[in-house]
């Protein structure tokens, strides 16, 4: 039972860094540039992209999704 729970963990975990890693740059450039026109997102990592995204698509105003998108890229 243990080696069944610990292989489904190992999976969800390979799945989700590939979805992470599966993340389009020109959708995020084109998001992005609303709330921080001209940000240069090339050294961007993985996780700053999903943050971004998740700020972008989150319930906040929209001048809380503008500054928390340009103390990311910024």
């Amino acid at each position: 039972m243990t080696r069944i729970i610990a292989t489904a963990l190992v999976a969800a975990a390979a799945f989700t860094g590939t979805a992470n890693a599966m993340v389009n740059n020109a959708v995020l450039e084109s998001q992005v540039s609303v709330y921080a026109p001209n940000a240069d997102l090339s050294g961007l990592t993985t996780a700053e992209a999903a943050a971004l995204l998740s700020i972008i698509h989150g319930g906040d105003t929209e001048s809380e999704k503008r500054s928390a998108v340009r103390a990311i890229v910024n």
